[in-house]
């Protein structure tokens, strides 16, 4: 018996490898490859002699450990987390842990390796940063190569126009299905810069989806909003290095200034066939975003000429265009009530705590008297609206 119900197809827009130390590092190009950092477990719940026993043991859980992963069996999601969990960074075993979860597809993501990539310090050098990003693509690649249910996700920074579209050429022949690329300004550019526009089109063309994802840019607000003169807060986990309250009331700033922009400046419009998703970024902003972007277009089109030139309005070019994953304690009913029901995709998590101990319960339970067809897209078919070829596979 599998964790997902066989009631349904169950398609996950969210799960992640936990990477170890050496994960860059071995993928690296030889010229730059001192120059890459070990990936640094500090400021998570992952402890450095975990890390330590796994390396030891020549970078593999014990068959032991294994061995009681896989006996859980669909208790998988619930007990099996972070670097312990079965899969996190093997990639034979997660072939097994998919077996027990029973999802037809799962995006990948990698989990601390993006902190060179995404760096926001303009002094970064690119031969530095688009190293380290074509060493995690090449990682991420090899780790989901042979199990088809594994859809590799590749990053791609956007600093430097011309070196990002030889990236997003190398993730594409890689075989990587979506590519996350941060949710910020393209070092001195806007997203939607004319410079960019070969990289969109040929993002486009090629039919994989960008994605933004949490850690696509920083997680915690500016300092000085958390100085306060009193003690200062623990984030979730205990500590105070991830985040806090304050940062998960705003955290979807960044990726509503990034979509809101693309969408004022015609990128999906100029590009049709492009496609995104938001993902661990929660969902509880869209319907709000919707509404603000459809009334600042109807107003501002008047005195802002490329406003003016748009041909749809925003909530519909949204609505075809991309998808987002709420987290489990959202409201997935109130939110498509309140906007529609093919723009939200199911997503677990795996295997970071925060996702739960079981989020399909979860979701159903605030899905309630809804719709089958409710259901099935959130589920299922708007997953399979950004990924199409993953129906005709997963039938194979």
């Amino acid at each position: 018996m599998t964790y997902a119900p066989s009631s349904r197809p169950f398609y996950d827009a969210d799960s992640h490898i936990m990477e170890l130390p050496n994960f860059l590092i071995d993928y690296a190009d030889p010229a730059i490859r001192d120059q890459i950092r070990p990936v640094n477990y500090s400021a998570s719940l992952v402890t450095d002699e975990e890390v330590d026993v796994i390396v030891a043991n020549g970078s593999r859980h014990s068959t032991a450990h294994v061995a009681a992963q896989v006996a859980l069996g669909d208790r998988l999601i619930a007990e099996s987390k972070e670097i312990q969990a079965l899969g996190a960074f093997d990639r034979d075993d997660r072939s097994v842990a998919m077996d027990l979860l029973g999802f037809k597809k799962q995006l990948v993501f990698a989990t601390h390796s993006v902190v060179t990539p995404f760096s926001a310090s303009k002094n970064l050098p690119d031969d530095i940063r688009y190293g380290a990003t074509r060493a995690h693509n090449r990682a991420m690649s090899e780790f989901v190569a042979n199990d088809s249910r594994l859809m590799g996700v590749a990053v791609v920074p956007l600093n430097n126009p011309e070196l990002a579209l030889v990236e997003l050429e190398f993730a594409l022949q890689a075989g990587l299905e979506a590519v996350w690329v941060p949710h910020m300004a393209a070092g001195e550019r806007s997203p939607s810069h004319v410079d960019l526009h070969p990289f969109w089109n040929r993002l486009a063309d090629s039919g994989r989806p960008f994605v933004l994802h949490v850690g696509g840019a920083p997680l915690q607000l500016d300092p000085v909003w958390t100085n306060t003169g009193r003690a200062a807060v623990r984030d979730w986990m205990g500590g105070g290095e991830n985040v806090r309250s304050k940062d998960m009331a705003v955290m979807h700033q960044g990726p509503e200034t990034f979509l809101s922009v693309l969408m004022m400046d015609g990128i999906f419009e100029k590009f049709p066939k492009l496609r995104g998703a938001a993902v661990e970024l929660g969902a509880g902003w869209v319907p709000a975003m919707l509404t603000r972007l459809d009334w600042v277009v109807r107003s501002w089109s008047r005195v802002d000429q490329y406003l003016a030139e748009l041909q749809r309005i925003p909530s519909e070019t949204i609505r075809e265009q991309m998808a987002f994953t709420p987290f489990p304690f959202e409201d997935i009913g109130m939110l498509t009530d309140t906007s529609y029901d093919d723009i939200y995709l199911f997503s677990s998590d795996y295997p970071h705590v925060e996702g739960g101990k079981d989020p399909i319960g979860r979701f159903e339970k605030s899905l309630g008297d809804r719709s089958e067809q409710v259901r099935a897209n959130f589920y299922t078919e708007n997953f399979l609206k950004l990924f199409p070829d993953s129906r005709v596979h997963s039938a194979s």
